[in-house]
C-alpha cells in the first residue's frame, strides 16, 4: 500500500481553508487544518506529516514563529508560507526563517496545488547514484541529503539539500540561473531568483568553517561550486 502524503494546514481564513483544504484532498492528500499558531505547534508536535502549509498572519502565534519552532525540531520537512503580505521583504524574511517557499494571496489553486507536487517529487534529480561527495571538510550524502563537518551534522531543509545536490553534481562548473530555477523551483521568474539569492547565502553560512568551499556568483550568469586549494603560503602558516 501506498502511504497517502499528510499536510499540515494552518490558515484562520475559514473560507480559504475549506478551499484550499478541499483541492488538496481531492488531489489525494490527507489534510490535517489548525487555525491558530499554537493549535499547529501541539498538531506539529502530535502528528507525522509530510509537509506544512503556513499562513503568516495567525492567532495565538504568527507563522513566522510557527516555523522557526518546526525548523528546530525538523530541518527536512517542506514548509510553504501562505500570506497576504506580498512586500518583497516579508517574502525574504520568510524564506530565512526556513521556508521553502512563499505564496502570495490570492492565489490561483491550480499553480499552488503544482508548487505541493514540485516539493514532493524533490525535484526529480537523480542523487542516488552519487553516492557521497567529500568535499573539503565536508561530506554531503546524496541519497539521505544530509551534509556533515568533519563527523558533525549540519542541518539541511529540503530546498538547501536540493540546491547543494544540484551544485555538487555539477561541481566546477558553471549552472546558469535560469537552468537552476527551472529545475529546483520548477519555473523561472524574478522573485524565485530573489530566493534562490537567499539559499545561496544561507549555503555559504552553512560551509563557513572551511574556506576552502567557496560558491562563485557570476554576476547575471550563475553559480559555481569550487574547492580554492590553500596556497604554499598559507599551508606552511596553518
Amino acid at each position: 500500500m501506498i502511504k497517502k502524503v499528510h499536510i499540515l494546514l494552518v490558515e484562520d481564513d475559514v473560507s480559504l481553508a475549506f478551499l484550499t483544504k478541499d483541492h488538496l484532498e481531492q488531489e489525494g492528500y490527507i489534510v490535517t487544518h489548525v487555525d491558530d499558531g499554537q493549535k499547529a505547534w501541539k498538531e506539529f508536535l502530535n502528528g507525522s506529516f509530510d509537509l506544512c502549509v503556513v499562513d503568516v498572519m495567525l492567532p495565538a502565534l504568527d507563522g513566522f514563529e510557527v516555523v522557526k519552532k518546526i525548523r528546530e525540531l525538523n530541518e527536512q520537512i517542506p514548509v510553504l508560507f501562505l500570506s497576504a503580505k506580498s512586500l518583497q521583504e516579508d517574502r525574504l524574511t520568510g524564506l530565512r526563517v526556513g521556508a521553502d517557499d512563499y505564496i502570495t494571496k490570492p492565489f490561483s489553486m491550480e499553480e499552488f496545488l503544482l508548487r505541493i507536487k514540485v516539493f514532493l517529487k524533490r525535484s526529480g534529480l537523480n542523487y542516488e547514484q552519487f553516492g557521497e561527495e567529500t568535499f573539503g571538510d565536508y561530506t554531503f550524502d546524496f541519497s539521505g541529503k544530509r551534509l556533515f563537518y568533519k563527523d558533525e551534522p549540519i542541518g539541511l531543509t529540503q530546498r538547501e539539500a536540493e540546491l547543494l545536490a544540484f551544485l555538487l553534481m555539477n561541481k566546477g562548473k558553471l549552472i546558469e540561473r535560469r537552468l537552476i530555477l527551472e529545475k529546483i523551483w520548477g519555473k523561472n521568474d524574478y522573485f524565485l531568483g530573489r530566493s534562490l539569492d537567499v539559499f545561496i547565502s544561507k549555503l555559504r553560512k552553512k560551509f563557513s568553517r572551511d574556506q576552502r568551499v567557496q560558491i562563485v556568483n557570476v554576476h547575471g550568469v550563475g553559480f559555481r561550486i569550487e574547492l580554492v586549494e590553500k596556497k604554499a603560503s598559507e599551508r606552511s602558516e596553518a
